[in-house]
């Protein structure tokens, strides 16, 4: 069993940054592809940016240039660094590990 708790949401101005962050328990950590997906208002789920067990990462394109995924192994934590937010960035932003786990999720609101 993994648990994945989320947390640096929030409410900013366009062109802010935010650092959200996923931390894993219950499992291996360094071994599992890790995944961050948004849930804008309205519509699904939709991936966002994710990171495969050797570091190698991959974005949806209306964010790359703007977000960086990294992990630190040790600390078990999951990292989206957000840049020059806009406001179609808005949404309930999810971790997921391989397996099937989802953390609860956190909101990012991002004003015009």
């Amino acid at each position: 069993q993994v648990q994945l708790v989320e947390s640096g949401g929030g409410l900013v101005q366009a062109g802010d940054s935010l650092t959200l962050t996923c931390t894993a328990s219950g499992r291996t950590f360094v071994s599992y592809a890790m995944s961050w997906f948004r849930r804008a208002p309205g519509e699904e789920r939709k991936f966002v940016a994710g990171i495969n067990w050797n570091g190698k990462t991959h974005y949806v394109d209306s964010v790359k240039g703007r977000f960086t995924l990294s992990k630190d192994n040790d600390k078990e934590t999951l990292y989206l660094q957000m840049n020059n937010l806009k406001s179609e960035d808005t949404g309930v932003y999810y971790c997921y590990a391989g397996g099937g786990y989802w953390g609860q999720g956190t909101q990012v609101t991002v004003s015009s």
